[in-house]
């Protein structure tokens, strides 16, 4: 007998690998006491279950939403004949932590939640897997647990915001960061920059600008990502994701069949295509790195470089993720990368389909004017670029999308933290010409690589965005435009070149070349980084400091080790 009478019984035909061993025989009786003690039935002991890991916080807009939405995923879930069990990991806003001591945690967080998923899926022995994710770094670190796990999963993105409405026009959040730095110049009154943050963020879902390459990875339904977070189609798409985790798990289609090289290159050719965030790269090679694929941000700068960039959108662009929807979403992109021969066709998504036949299926909008045709590319390569040279010797990443400058020769001008940076551009001690350098913002030095879209936004908001360059071995946000290099490796604490740099040294930035430089020979550089003592550690205990010892360098992915 499997257990007491009546519980060798099976309730369909759907296997359970891993959730028998916690609920099937007479020796799990405490563990089954246990459930049906809150709600779970016999019935519903012999099912499947399928971890619902979900990532909502009523501290932000972007997850704000999806408890609402895990309620949809569980209907589906139940529909195809699995018992659904939520929990929780965490979330942390870049937008809202921006500017401030905050900001840190927010890629730390992304191990946090990959580590959360994954204890509670190995500890619960779930099935199957259907994590819910919204900004930030709730997707990377879902996507990461995912792969470490390589049971059936589907992750689902939550969606993004709608657009805001501000005096006849369209407006997202990266308005209002442009907007705090043209107020600091005396270019926009009190009452219109409060006028303006009460419209530019009209409800639940991440940023508008906002644009997602799991899609084309394979590990979330094509279609789904771009279906706006308080649409009502989403909840319909929720109840889909619910039912084809038990597709998966019937079919035993895992995460690690998803999760490949060539799917990751897909991902990183959309991101290409899309002018996504440089972000992209540490992410990307963080999930690289849990699925056991060796891959280097040299492989980021050959895709980049056979991939045209080919979708208008923000921020460098014209359009915004509610545009990308209406065009006929993610897959209108997929085709085009097809077209132009990047995308790996044959690739395995979570539906079983081939990710050439998802994109072959996708409807794209007649007129649409949000994704160029592939003969007609915004530019002839991706947007971004990896340079190296005698200040990135282990290489930086430039984001090209919204920029056209491609060289700055300029002087150094040194900031030892982002609030450094950000008072100078305050009071506009910065000048056209300058090259902004901002250290010890890296994945240990900091610890956890700020994003600096608080400065950036804020030289566009003064309209030096295009007359200044900016370095550091922190990263950028998505909205940040302008010449700018991020994830400067090594960084400053360890050693890095970029904790040499002096005020008024001169450093030239030339992508076409792939190079950024400081003016100094190699011998000058080594007997300043002898010189150099790096602040000392902003934490020296908790997850901070912990995380600060472990990390990889940003040219690795930033990831704990």
């Amino acid at each position: 007998m499997a257990g007491p009478k009546g519980q060798d019984r099976r309730v369909n035909d759907l296997p359970r690998p891993r959730s028998s061993a916690v609920f099937d025989g007479p020796d799990r009786a405490a563990a089954r006491a246990y459930m049906k003690g809150i709600g779970f039935d016999d019935d519903a002991l012999r099912r499947p279950t399928v971890g619902i890991a979900n990532t909502w916080i009523e501290a932000m807009p972007c997850n704000f939403h999806l408890r609402d939405l895990a309620e949809a995923v569980k209907e589906g879930v139940r529909e195809a004949g699995g018992t659904p069990m939520e929990f929780n990991s965490i979330a942390i806003s870049d937008g809202i932590t921006m500017g401030t001591e905050g900001m840190k945690t927010s890629l730390i967080s992304r191990e946090v939640i990959a580590d959360s998923i994954e204890l509670t899926v190995r500890g619960y022995q779930f099935d199957a897997v259907v994590a819910l994710s919204g900004c930030d770094k709730t997707i990377p670190g879902a996507v990461m647990a995912l792969a470490r796990l390589d049971v059936p999963s589907v992750m689902l993105y939550g969606g993004s915001i709608a657009l805001g409405h501000w005096r006849g026009k369209d407006v997202t959040i990266q308005d209002v960061f442009e907007a705090i730095g043209a107020h600091a110049a005396g270019d926009m009154s009190d009452e219109e920059l409060l006028e303006l943050e009460g419209c530019a963020s009209p409800g639940a879902g991440a940023c508008g600008g906002q644009f997602t390459a799991f899609e084309v990875m394979g590990i979330s339904p094509m279609g789904s990502a771009m279906v706006l977070a308080m649409n009502g189609d989403k909840s319909e798409v929720a109840r889909e994701a619910g039912r084809l985790a038990l597709a998966a798990l019937r079919d035993d289609r895992r995460a690690g069949q998803v999760i490949t090289r060539e799917s990751i290159e897909n991902a990183i050719a959309t991101v290409c295509a899309s002018g996504g965030s440089t972000n992209g790269v540490l992410h990307l090679l963080a999930v690289a790195r849990e699925a056991g694929i060796e891959m280097d941000i040299d492989d980021f700068e050959r895709i980049s470089r056979a991939t045209p960039l080919l979708a208008d959108l923000k921020p460098g662009g014209r359009f915004v993720a509610t545009d990308l929807y209406k065009a006929g979403g993610v897959g209108v992109i997929a085709k085009r990368l097809a077209d132009v021969g990047v995308l790996h066709s044959d690739a395995l998504t979570v539906t079983g389909r081939t990710i050439g036949e998802e994109a072959q299926a996708s409807e794209e909008t007649p007129g649409q004017v949000v994704v160029r045709p592939a003969d007609d590319p915004i530019k002839s390569e991706g947007g971004f670029a990896i340079l190296r040279g005698n200040l990135a010797p282990d290489g930086c990443v430039v984001k090209l999308a919204g920029t056209e400058r491609l060289r700055q020769e300029g002087p150094a001008r040194v900031f030892e933290s982002e609030e450094a940076a950000f008072d100078a551009v305050s009071e506009q001690t910065i000048k056209p010409g300058d090259v902004i350098v901002i250290r010890n913002e890296g994945p240990s030095g900091g610890p956890g690589m700020r994003e600096m879209l608080h400065v950036t936004a804020a030289l566009v908001g003064e309209g030096l965005g295009e007359e200044v360059a900016l370095l550091t071995d922190g990263r950028f946000s998505g909205a940040t435009h302008g010449l700018m290099a991020g994830h400067v490796a090594p960084e400053a604490v360890r050693g890095g070149p970029i904790a040499a740099v002096r005020e008024g040294d001169r450093i030239t930035f030339d992508v076409e070349a792939r190079r950024l430089d400081l003016d100094l020979t190699d011998e000058q550089i080594a007997q300043r980084l002898a010189e150099y003592e790096p602040p000392a550690p902003h934490y020296t205990s908790g997850v901070m400091a912990k995380y600060a010892r472990s990390v990889s360098s940003a040219a690795q992915g930033a990831v704990t080790q």
